[in-house]
């Protein structure tokens, strides 16, 4: 199964943080599955230590692609038929990141591994 992985449960598994759920852990360590990880949520990474809000290694760039291969996320880039996508989905969600990956999730046709109940609200699929 394709999975798209939501910043924050990547954040949790390369911490280990205690927040990331045993399912989602599952999940994630499952490796009949293939994951994938939005160059947004790089972009939201970068953001986040530039301001201070994250600390990883630095520079944190190369950090987050190591991190990537480390745990098998294929990098998905954001291409025409994202964007085309996102144009097209209501306001229901205001930040921007969480946005493309839904937009990214409709238009690869797979659900995304999150904790955000939020994205919900648009009818893709959530694990």
């Amino acid at each position: 199964m394709k999975i798209l992985v939501d910043t924050h449960i990547f954040l949790w598994a390369i911490t280990d943080d205690p927040r990331l759920s045993r399912t989602h852990r599952a999940l994630y360590a499952d490796e009949s599955s293939d994951l994938y990880f939005s160059i947004a949520s790089v972009w939201e990474i970068l953001i986040k230590c530039g301001l201070g809000k994250l600390t990883l290694p630095a520079p944190a760039a190369p950090s987050v692609f190591k991190q990537l291969e480390k745990n098998r996320l294929t990098p998905l880039s954001i291409r025409p038929e994202h964007l085309a996508e996102l144009e097209t989905l209501p306001p229901l969600h205001r930040d921007p990141f969480d946005r493309m990956l839904i937009a990214q999730a409709i238009a690869e046709k797979m659900p995304i591994l999150s904790g955000d109940s939020a994205l919900r609200k648009y009818g893709v699929a959530i694990l």
